[in-house]
Order: C-alpha cells, then sequence, then structure tokens
C-alpha cells in the first residue's frame, strides 16, 4: 500500500486521473445521502467488485458515472486489480485484506473530501474529514 500524499501528488501529475470529477448531480447525491452513507455503498461496492483474487470482469467492473464512488475509484486508480497493483503496489491474484478493503475505502474517502468540503478556516476541521469508517 502508497503514502497517500505521494498517491494523491501522482494522481494529480496523470492527464487522465485528474479529469474525473463529480457531476453536479453526484455531488447532490453525495450531499443527500451524506459522506457516511457513500462510504457505506463503497465498502459494498469494493467488497463485491475488487476484492476476491479473480474479480468477474476485472478491468471493466466500475462504471464511469452513476454514482460518486465509481467516479472517486477511477479518479484514484481503486477501480481495477490492475490499477491498484500500478498505482497502489497491491498485488493481484489474491482476495484484499480487511486492512486493504480499508485502504482503497481511506483513499476514496480522502478522494471524495477533497471535492466537496468547504475551505477551512482558522486550521478547524471539517466534522465531514472525521474518520467515518
Amino acid at each position: 500500500m502508497r503514502d497517500l500524499d505521494d498517491l494523491f501528488e501522482s494522481l494529480r501529475q496523470s492527464r487522465f486521473r485528474s479529469r474525473f470529477q463529480l457531476s453536479s448531480r453526484e455531488q447532490a447525491y453525495l450531499q443527500k445521502k451524506t459522506l457516511s452513507a457513500i462510504l457505506g455503498h463503497g465498502r459494498r461496492m469494493v467488497s463485491d467488485r475488487l476484492a476476491p483474487a479473480q474479480p468477474a470482469d476485472d478491468g471493466r467492473q466500475t462504471p464511469m458515472r452513476g454514482h460518486p464512488i465509481f467516479i472517486a475509484q477511477h479518479a484514484t486508480a481503486t477501480c481495477c486489480r490492475g490499477c491498484l497493483a500500478k498505482w497502489h503496489f497491491i498485488p493481484k491474484g489474491k482476495p484484499l485484506s480487511p486492512d486493504e478493503v480499508d485502504y482503497v475505502l481511506g483513499v476514496l474517502q480522502r478522494w471524495l473530501i477533497e471535492r466537496c468540503a468547504p475551505p477551512q478556516t482558522n486550521g478547524e476541521e471539517s466534522s465531514r474529514q472525521l474518520r467515518l469508517f
């Protein structure tokens, strides 16, 4: 697994990864459901679609739109086992451990917070930035 500061710097430098943004519809959905609920959806999606050693349709299992988690997965290279191996140093061919699933959720959480959190003032931490899983 990779240091998140290093990862996010590399993602910012990728033309492909940095082009992903939440649409107004996805932002509204995130606001309506809350970050905690969205991350709950994400945990199920990661567990079902990414965690198996040999996921069904690997490389094509994550849609490009329709849910904030899908967008975040493509933006953070957590969309398939090949991207997990290349970007996050999590090898293919074995099921994700609980720690690896938590790591993926942490990556998704950070990306979503960076896209949705209001600017911070006086060094105060937004309630959205609390660890939610």
